[in-house]
């Protein structure tokens, strides 16, 4: 299975808990795994209550009634990024939830696709590192009836980042685990148009190209131990040439 199926599982595994679960009650997330040049694939899993609430959007919020991913699709299909598979769906509380896996080739033009213009992005390098940033303001929608809130539901953005992280401003309250960071707000604010600020730095170097590099070493390192060792067996074994 590939590893953006799996994630697209978990999230669905994840709408489909309750709140007093195993799993927090997340009614909107957004899942960002960044490479240092700037493209990102984007994870939203939302309830379509929240999705029409939070961005304007205006698909119907009945669970019996027929969706279409197609819409969905085209909904966050825009000049500068792309549904790269066709999105999934889950049900949970008597709410129809979403799940859509997004390419985007630049980061810093996302403000310019309407699903996600609710937020300014910033990502550049800063000095022999780099720098995001990324505020949520004010949804474009406005809360409706018929969800069933019952206060408790969070909006999540979660950071998947490249390589060593040196600051962050998550704070103790939030998800944290290696190179992923987690900002939390409850979805009563977020409706509210509370700012979230999300920030991080994180070296120039990517965890990956770190590895290899560590990986190639150790390989040069130990070829060149079992060279010497070779080489020191095949002397003292040597026979002195007869006179």
């Amino acid at each position: 299975m590939r590893i953006g199926a799996v994630v697209v599982l978990l999230a669905a595994l994840t709408a489909s808990c309750g709140g007093g679960g195993f799993f927090r009650q997340y009614e909107y997330e957004e899942e960002m795994y960044l490479s240092l040049d700037g493209s990102a694939t984007l994870y939203v899993n939302s309830s379509i209550h929240a999705l029409n609430a939070l961005r304007g959007s205006s698909f119907d919020p009945d669970p019996a009634a027929r969706l279409d991913r197609d819409a969905i699709r085209a909904y966050f299909t825009t000049p500068f990024t792309r549904v790269t598979r066709r999105p999934s769906l889950s049900r949970r509380d008597g709410r129809r939830f979403v799940h859509v896996r997004i390419a985007v080739d630049d980061v810093t033009k996302l403000a310019g696709a309407a699903p996600f213009a609710w937020s300014s992005y910033h990502f550049a390098a800063d000095g022999d590192r780099f720098r995001y940033q990324q505020t949520m303001r004010a949804p474009a929608g406005r809360a409706l009836a018929g969800a069933n809130w019952h206060g408790k539901e969070l909006v999540a953005v979660r950071l998947h980042l490249p390589s060593r992280i040196v600051y962050h401003n998550a704070g103790a309250g939030n998800p944290q685990r290696g190179n992923i960071l987690g900002w939390e707000q409850p979805l009563t604010e977020r409706l509210r148009g509370q700012p979230v600020v999300i920030e991080a730095r994180i070296d120039a170097q990517s965890i990956l190209y770190r590895t290899l590099f560590l990986f190639a070493a150790t390989f040069a390192a130990v070829t060149v131990g079992f060279v010497l060792l070779i080489w020191w067996i095949v002397k003292r074994g040597a026979k002195p040439a007869q006179v």
